[in-house]
């Protein structure tokens, strides 16, 4: 906003202040004063994106059962669905090859399917989310 009212602002000085080398002096000090004011912001600005960069660090983990819920729903959603589609039709197969009929507990898939495809869609939008503040 400030560098709009630049023009405007020196022009006043022209007709406020007489003479020429005051006013000069006048404009450089309000271009000065509107430079500061920017470079402010900009500097609050760059210390926000330092302090949400330290905080990133903090959180991130090289461990994958240390990144807090989302993993944690994650990696439950994954041995949900593994058990249910890959072990439990696995074992029930080979408890019948050798002639056993055990009848293997079923995961509720209903439940399962609807907490990882709610948790997909947050991680979709939490991504969206980095992506518009990265730019």
């Amino acid at each position: 906003m400030l560098p709009l009212l630049i023009p405007v602002v020196t022009t006043l000085l022209d007709k406020l202040i007489p003479d020429p080398a005051q006013a000069a002096d006048a404009k450089l000090k309000a271009i000065e004063m509107a430079q500061k004011g920017e470079l402010a912001n900009l500097e609050a600005d760059v210390k926000l994106a330092i302090a949400q960069t330290e905080v990133n660090k903090v959180e991130a983990s090289t461990d994958t059962f240390r990144g807090g819920w989302r993993p944690f729903i994650g990696w439950i959603c994954g041995f949900g669905l593994a058990i249910q589609f890959i072990i439990l039709p696995l074992f029930t197969w080979v408890s019948l090859l050798l002639g056993y009929n055990v009848i293997f507990p079923i995961l509720n898939s209903d439940v399962l399917m609807t907490l990882l495809f709610g948790m997909l869609g947050l991680g979709t939008l939490r991504t969206t989310e980095k992506l518009k503040y990265i730019k």
